[in-house]
């Protein structure tokens, strides 16, 4: 049964077209037909989880599926969420307006440790019970499965798995559809819930929780013998033509179609969990990567697009590929950009395909200050790449390079620390130019926080170490001019490393952080708040002593060698004077070359041995590997990366997850030059539209984007204007109040070739929704002024109700009172905070009470109480209006009584002449 969705996403709600389900590519499968019925939820508000590459595919895989759908559903901000509890408003998923529960199947997908929460507020919010022994009495045809997939879920389930009914590990590509064929099947033969997660079970990729147990040495074991022992990871080949769909009528964070390039990284970072998890790597076609954003930007109308990829750099065709597609769509303006790259791969050809009039940012990730550590962690870069490639970014133009990096990694010295700073120094210094600013940084300065499946998930650092080396950062940035740098909060690193490695004792602890009210929003609200939740939580399930060994450093298999580095260093610091300031090293006198290599101990050897909460989660990767490269990281060796170099015996490649997959390049395309607009007009058309149903909670920046967005779809020449931001000549006369519907508004457009004005308004109305309607189009001359300048008054229906019993004949005297009056005053600030008198009856024209009736052709309904007002007013885009609450607010001065205003309907803008 479907919900009253009007009834609750009123205009009161921030962003209420975050749930309308609307969007351009959003899918709508009759609902009877399918027998399977699913949700895709992202455990995130709208504008991350609707803008989530992962996301999208899976949401179009599953919509091509025979007799099955799928639906979606996201975190709702807080104003929705309390409205809904006020209310007894179950969750519902955005298409079909339906409650959760109607669904068979509801899958999360759990990207962040410190996202659980989220989970459990949504499955509170949908009326689902929180647990899989809540629910374990119930036929799916009462309460969904519940299942969770990504990163964090893949890695290490067990902190989640009281409230799963199974996990999706790795790639869901073609484990979903085959876990939809399952369902289907066991639907119609009437199995029972326990009974259909064991036919589950044996795809390849699927963990049932409640099949295994967790021993008294921290490992899971099968409680049954007809599961698997260890539970495969699935690796799926990557489908750009699924990522060409979803167009969200709001801005998301990620506001631009999104192709992935490569899946996959073999780099061999120590620290970095995804890319271990997502071995091998597998490039996609140059020509389907071409394909699928030359059709992607037609479809979608973005003016940008971004190619995904763990380490884009890598896919060798990244050159040819960025230049076709900038040759290909020159005159379109559009930008390319690409997620933290490779420096040592940044070259000319690469700044050229991202540069020009939407210069998009530039992200490189060193992670350490130092060769040695970079050595450490197997980052595989040089002082000398690194300056090259950032000297290529200045020299093409970048005056901001953002950049990463990480303290806290094993074996750090505070020389390693400090290498940072002088790091940035030394490249600001090097990067200058004559009638040049100084290069500028943006740099984040991250924890590490040890990750299960990597070489590294034996170390951790103690909260305190992590402070003193943020406040040694501190002061050394603090004497760098052009620098803005960004700390991780140590609290939250603890978290994660509490969360992200720990058993399913740590379910009990995100339940009650999450009754504490630790969501995700409370981390961005309050973090004292947020972490006084959690550590609630731990107090209260019994694992303070757990966190207190965390916080302190709970292993560090680098002791030794962090012993002698630090001897090393105090005698070094011993034979300086004590007024040697960090400005004077350089980047190479920061090495500690004299280190010898260590050893790992007996008693750390044992450590590493000992049964972790992850092991029978089979990855591929090989756990005697990650010791060896543990070992390899103490004497500070590299490892090559095995996609272009020799294997390095991992363990991943195979029959199981396959072997890498690199695709040579082809040749790189002359550069055809950045975007030039065309700032030629020849012709100016006036539309006039209307704002009904949903569309009435779209704002009005989302709306020009709609209407730019659209032009794009329809090829239209639209007309750009000059300068660094060339942005489309669209302009919308006015803008309309949240909530507010029309049948008057007033757009123009520029275009820089003259073309029939009926064929403009076909082409413009075949890429319009159908509640924005286009009543009619008309030239006009170029030399008269825009209508924004030209706008004089505005005609309005309002609907007004009064809290008390009126007669017809009390609103007409009210009204002949109004019209009668020379003066009613309402006070305004200005932009500056000065107080202003304004007088309202200055601003009105015409005002009367409508008989009641029905709505004109494209008028809407706009409600079933209260009486409907007609006013004229002013409407000058320099703020002189007169507002509906102006009139509510006459109406209170006049009559002495309480009123409220219902709906705002716009009929008509009027325009000077």
């Amino acid at each position: 049964m479907g919900i009253s969705v009007e009834e609750i996403l009123t205009a009161d709600i921030n962003r209420p077209a975050r749930y309308l389900g609307n969007e351009l590519g959003a899918v709508h499968k009759p609902w009877e037909e399918a027998e399977v019925r699913w949700v895709l939820t992202y455990p995130e508000i709208y504008e991350v989880g609707a803008s989530n590459l992962g996301h999208i595919i899976l949401y179009n895989i599953l919509n091509c599926q025979p007799r099955q759908l799928c639906d979606r559903a996201y975190l709702p901000a807080p104003d929705l969420a309390a409205k809904l509890r006020s209310t007894q408003t179950p969750l519902f998923a955005v298409e079909n307006r339906r409650p959760l529960t109607d669904f068979d199947i509801i899958g999360f997908s759990l990207s962040y440790e410190l996202g659980a929460t989220n989970i459990l507020e949504m499955l509170d919010l949908a009326g689902i019970p929180l647990t899989w022994k809540d629910r374990a009495e119930f036929d799916i045809s009462e309460i969904p499965l519940i299942f969770a997939g990504g990163q964090t879920a893949t890695s290490n389930p067990e902190p989640y798995a009281d409230f799963l009914d199974f996990v999706d590990l790795g790639d869901g590509e073609e484990l979903l559809p085959e876990i939809g064929l399952v369902i289907e099947e066991g639907k119609a033969a009437g199995l029972s819930r326990e009974a259909l997660l064991l036919d589950l079970a044996q795809i390849p990729g699927v963990y049932v929780p409640q099949f295994y147990d967790m021993t008294e040495d921290g490992s899971v074991k099968p409680n049954r013998p007809d599961v698997p022992k260890r539970i495969l990871r699935r690796v799926a080949t990557p489908m750009p033509a699924y990522a060409i769909g979803l167009v969200p009528y709001i801005q998301t964070v990620h506001d631009r179609l999104k192709i992935e390039v490569r899946r996959g990284c073999t780099r061999g970072c120590r620290f970095c969990q995804p890319g271990m998890l997502t071995r091998p790597a597998r490039d996609v076609e140059p020509e389907k990567v071409v394909e699928a954003i030359e059709q992607g930007m037609r479809a979608t109308g973005y003016n940008e697009f971004s190619l995904l990829s763990l380490s884009c750099s890598d896919y060798l065709a990244l050159p040819a590929v960025g230049m076709e597609i900038k040759n290909r769509l020159k005159d379109q303006n559009i930008s390319l950009s690409l997620p933290s790259q490779r420096v040592d791969r940044f070259d000319e050809n690469i700044a050229n395909i991202l540069g020009g009039n939407r210069q998009s940012g530039l992200t490189f990730a060193p992670e350490a200050g130092t060769q040695r550590m970079r050595d450490i962690v197997n980052k595989g870069l040089t002082n000398e790449e690194l300056l090259r490639g950032v000297k290529t970014a200045f020299e093409q133009g970048w005056e901001k390079v953002k950049l990463y990096f990480m303290i806290g990694l094993p074996g750090e010295t505070d020389a390693d620390v400090l290498g940072i700073a002088e790091t940035v120094r030394w490249l600001q210094q090097e990067c200058r130019a004559k009638g040049r600013k100084t290069l500028k940084f943006n740099i984040t300065v991250s924890n590490f926080t040890p990750k299960p499946h990597t070489p590294f998930q034996w170390h951790s650092v103690s909260t305190s170490e992590f402070k003193r080396k943020q406040e040694l950062l501190k002061q050394v940035f603090g004497q760098i001019r052009g620098v803005k740098v960004n700390y991780t909060d140590v609290r939250i690193s603890a978290m994660e490393d509490f969360v992200g490695r720990g058993d399913r004792r740590l379910s009990a602890v995100v339940r009650r952080a999450w009754e504490l009210g630790a969501g995700m929003d409370a981390w961005m609200e309050s973090l004292d708040r947020a972490f006084a939740a959690w550590e609630n939580a731990i107090a209260s399930s019994g694992l303070t002593w757990k966190y207190r060994q965390v916080e302190s450093g709970e292993w560090n298999v680098m002791a030794g060698v962090e012993e002698l580095q630090v001897g090393r260093l105090n005698v070094e610091s011993s034979e300086q004077p004590s007024n040697l300031q960090p400005s004077n090293l350089q980047p190479n006198n920061l090495q500690p070359n004299n280190l010898q290599p260590s050893t790992l101990q007996p008693s750390t050897l044992n450590a590493l041995d000992a049964p972790l909460p992850w092991d029978h989660i089979d990855t591929g990767i090989d756990k005697n590997w990650l010791k060896e490269d543990l070992q390899r990281a103490l004497d500070a060796a590299t490892v090559p990366d095995c996609s272009f170099d020799g294997c390095s015996h991992c363990g991943v490649c195979g029959i199981d997850f396959g072997h890498n997959v690199v695709i040579d390049p082809p040749q790189i395309p002359q550069f055809a030059g950045h975007f030039k607009p065309n700032t030629n007009k020849d012709q100016r058309l006036r539309v006039w539209f209307g704002k009904l149903g949903d569309m009435t909670l779209l704002g009005h920046l989302d709306l020009a984007s709609l209407f730019e967005r659209a032009v794009r779809r329809a090829s239209l020449p639209i007309r750009y204007s000059g300068g660094f931001r060339a942005n489309a000549r669209i302009m919308i006369a006015n803008a309309l109040p949240l909530g507010a519907s029309s049948s008057g508004e007033i757009v123009e457009f520029e275009l820089t070739e003259k073309m029939p004005v009926e064929e403009f308004r076909e082409r413009l109305v075949s890429e319009l929704p159908e509640e924005i309607p286009v009543y009619g189009v008309e030239g006009v001359d170029l030399k008269e002024p825009a209508g924004t300048q030209l706008l004089e008054k505005a005609e309005y229906l309002i609907r007004v109700e009064v809290m008390s019993s009126v007669s017809w004949e009390d609103w007409q005297g009210w009204i002949e009172a109004i019209k009668g009056s020379k003066e009613i005053w309402w006070e305004r600030f200005t932009k500056s905070g000065k107080k202003q008198l304004v007088n309202l009856c200055d601003r009105l024209f015409e005002f009367e009470v409508m008989e009641p009736q029905k709505p004109k052709d494209g008028e809407e309904e706009v409600a079933e109480s209260g009486v409907v007002l007609r006013y004229v007013g002013s409407c000058l885009n320099d703020g002189t209006m007169l507002r509906p609450e102006h009139i509510i607010y006459m109406l209170d001065q006049v009559a002495q009584r309480e009123f409220r205003l219902l709906h705002v309907h716009r009929q008509r803008l009027i325009l000077r002449n």
